[in-house]
């Protein structure tokens, strides 16, 4: 018996996680930049654009994973390193006045 043999099962559970990254963390940005054109708050744009980059991660892991069949460890890092840009982001707008 391979140690793969649950690979399109683990294959599916990625892609509704990343569907799911993808559907809240796009109303997260939706409802951000929309209380930034409301209040025209820089932090709120801030935080909208956080949001964003962390959200466009899972959906480039995702097209690493499942379109171009990358090597796992490849698409994790790329998803990482997205996602450290995107909570630096969502963290100075946290602090910005």
């Amino acid at each position: 018996m391979s140690r793969f043999t649950d690979a399109p099962l683990l294959a599916m559970a990625v892609i509704v996680v990343q569907t799911g990254i993808l559907i809240l963390g796009g109303l997260i940005t939706y409802f951000s930049f929309k209380a930034y054109r409301r209040t025209g708050e820089p932090s709120l744009r801030a935080l909208a654009l956080g949001f964003g980059i962390v959200t466009f991660g899972a959906i480039v892991a995702g097209i690493l994973d499942v379109v171009l069949q990358t090597d796992l460890v490849i698409g994790l890092l790329v998803d990482s390193l997205i996602t450290l840009v995107g909570f630096a982001i969502i963290t100075y707008s946290l602090y910005v006045e």
